[in-house]
């Protein structure tokens, strides 16, 4: 007799290969009974109904949905909660949970090349995947200085997370004395691939340089920053581990996370 399949996927606007083409890689690799649908939705409510009756397992959940989600959900992860998104669902007996992958794809994608545990962060941006970051480094006990556009939306995600906040002006001057810098805005991302968050002169050797920008992969930012010296982290990094902390709460194992690596590469080279 086959196994049961079980089912995961995703719920979004537009419909994406890279959740599908990573955890499918995963169910390949470990030999679980799994697949995966990328479901392109706009009734979320119906959408939860649905993976209540069919058992689905797991949904991944993308913009605008990560907020709308949360009222429609039995419980949440604790730091989702105070995150206030959601990026994953797991379905335990018809009991919907929300979880927060985003802050632990960024933290492990950094943790690859350097200890937070007392690391000076300069993050860039105060929109929603900068949200997540900044949750997520003060779980690994960074010290976070944010800064962005509209410094008094900077201001109110530093009162929320134990950070420190300035206007994006003044970032150049603050790299200076940081360890590691976090592009979370979209500066640098297609079409306006040759925009920069940061001018060349505030890199220098042994700075961490991460951009959560991964269309292009090698953004301008990551660009100037090997040229000077400094440890580039692509996008694709915090994608991949945010993918992998997925599988873990769905399949209860261990991530395979080469064979997931591999399959991402496949599509974004």
């Amino acid at each position: 007799m086959p196994a049961v399949v079980t089912l995961c996927g995703s719920l979004s606007q537009v419909a994406s290969p890279l959740g599908r083409a990573m955890h499918e890689a995963a169910y390949r690799a470990v030999g679980i009974p799994f697949t995966y649908v990328p479901f392109a939705i706009t009734d979320l409510a119906g959408a939860l109904v649905g993976m209540r009756a069919l058992g689905i397992r797991g949904f991944g959940v993308s913009q605008p949905f990560k907020e709308q989600v949360i009222p429609l959900l039995d419980d949440l992860d604790p730091v989702a909660a105070r995150i206030g998104a959601v990026n994953t669902i797991v379905n335990d007996g018809a009991r919907l949970v929300g979880h927060n992958t985003d802050w632990i794809g960024a933290t492990r994608a950094l943790e690859e090349v350097r200890p937070l545990l007392g690391a000076r962060v300069l993050l860039l941006g105060a929109g929603g995947a900068a949200r997540a970051i900044a949750f997520g480094l003060r779980e690994r006990g960074a010290v976070t200085l944010i800064s962005n556009r509209d410094v008094a939306r900077a201001e109110r995600l530093a009162a929320l997370t134990g950070a420190r906040a300035i206007a994006l002006g003044d970032a150049a001057r603050a790299a200076a004395d940081h360890d590691v810098v976090v592009n979370a805005t979209s500066i640098g991302q297609a079409p306006d691939t040759g925009a920069t968050p940061l001018p060349d002169a505030a890199l220098r050797p042994g700075l961490v340089v991460m951009d959560i920008v991964y269309k292009p992969l090698a953004t301008a930012l990551l660009a100037a920053a090997t040229a000077r010296g400094a440890i580039a982290i692509q996008g694709g990094r915090m994608l991949l581990h945010q993918a992998a902390a997925q599988f873990e709460l769905y399949a209860g194992r261990a991530a395979p996370l080469g064979a997931m690596d591999a399959a991402l590469r496949a599509i974004i080279g």
